[in-house]
């Protein structure tokens, strides 16, 4: 896979995947997600991406979540939501049936962060655990 912008991505389609397409190498992930905006990381020992958001209220998470559900259906792949606390977000992407990263994945990424979202004043910062697990 070549390695494409943030805007080249949002404007791809995600394709089908049939298992037969190999998981993108690390430094092929990495250089990926670079071009991404800010705030996605590595989990699950590099096999996934995920982003996290303080939205204002349950309302507006679980707007937010509406509407990057009707991407993935769209897009035909979907991610893992969460909505805990009542106003934090965090969105979770790989492709099944690899068990890994595809471009798929950075497709979807970058629609995501194209939907407007109303975040709290007061950010979190990310958990250690998951700042070690991303380098």
């Amino acid at each position: 896979m070549q390695v494409c912008s943030r805007d080249a991505l949002s404007q791809k389609k995600c394709g089908p995947c049939s298992g037969q397409v190999a998981a993108l190498d690390i430094a092929t992930t990495k250089a990926q997600l670079a071009e991404l905006q800010e705030g996605w990381y590595l989990t699950h020992n590099d096999q996934r991406i995920r982003k996290d958001w303080k939205v204002r209220n349950f309302k507006v998470g679980m707007a937010f979540l509406q509407q990057v559900g009707d991407i993935a259906e769209e897009e035909g792949h979907h991610p893992d939501f969460h909505l805990e606390g009542y106003q934090y977000v965090a969105i979770e992407i790989w492709t099944h049936s690899i068990g890994g990263l595809s471009e798929n994945d950075f497709i979807l990424a970058a629609k995501i962060d194209q939907v407007p979202v109303e975040l709290s004043k007061k950010q979190p910062k990310r958990k250690v655990e998951e700042s070690i697990n991303s380098s």
